[in-house]
């Protein structure tokens, strides 16, 4: 697809990048709705995010995609947990008080600033060493995702939103999943996204398991070998 003569063509892995940014607006703009629907969203965007690297490895990439995959990802990972997290703590804003408004829009406030931030940091910065520092948006977006489709109270999605804010901008490196790695937690996702209630909400209590133990324990105990690359996909 050309869009004019001055610009480039875009590829297919471009497309599902884009229909990421779509769900990210979905998510947001349903979570006044329903945030358990826009929670889902998010989770499907998460695979859509997985997915557009492997078509890029698959039928290659553009020099445009790995720009479009860092705007997508502050829709998709940035304004719609943000969103998800507000309307789970409170279905009718005016009837806060003051103080708890401020926090209550406040914090998602700042973690949508510390996602924009971080996907800046990381399009500017990541060299394709398999390696980047600061815990990912998608991540982030997935624990809250996740966290409120478990059934956990509004108020600690609300303060894990508020840890998000400085974790997402931590020097700790996090190594990129290996692709059957990556694979396993999209199936997880689709599990969680398509069955979240058989056997008591087993599929996402065990996408919540896998998200958490990334979060903790990939820093210091992932099995890639110090400063090994990861196989290059020109996509976070």
């Amino acid at each position: 697809m050309r869009l004019g003569p001055s610009r480039g063509r875009l590829g297919a892995a471009d497309a599902v990048t884009a229909a990421n940014a779509a769900l990210g607006f979905l998510a947001a703009a349903l979570a006044p709705v329903s945030p358990s629907f826009a929670a889902r969203l998010v989770l499907l965007g998460a695979i859509a995010d997985g997915l557009d690297g492997v078509v890029a490895r698959r039928y290659g990439s553009t020099d445009v995609g790995w720009y479009l995959d860092s705007l997508a990802d502050v829709a998709s990972f940035g304004v719609a947990p943000a969103a998800v997290v507000v309307w789970s703590v409170t279905a009718d804003p005016t009837a806060l008080a003051p103080l708890e408004a401020v926090a209550v829009f406040a914090v998602p406030a700042l973690f949508v600033m510390a996602a924009v931030l971080r996907l800046g940091f990381y399009t500017a910065y990541d060299d394709g060493d398999g390696y980047t520092e600061g815990v990912p948006t998608t991540l982030a977006a997935t624990v809250l995702a996740a966290g409120l489709l478990a059934d956990i109270p509004p108020l600690a999605l609300l303060v894990a939103a508020l840890a998000f804010i400085g974790l997402m901008l931590t020097p700790i490196t996090y190594p990129d999943l290996y692709a059957r790695d990556a694979v396993a937690m999209g199936a997880v996702q689709a599990l969680a996204l398509l069955f979240p209630d058989v056997a008591g909400g087993a599929p996402t209590y065990l996408l919540l398991a896998f998200a958490l133990a990334y979060l903790l324990l990939a820093p210091r105990f992932y099995w890639r070998h110090p400063r090994e690359p990861a196989t290059p996909s020109g996509r976070d």
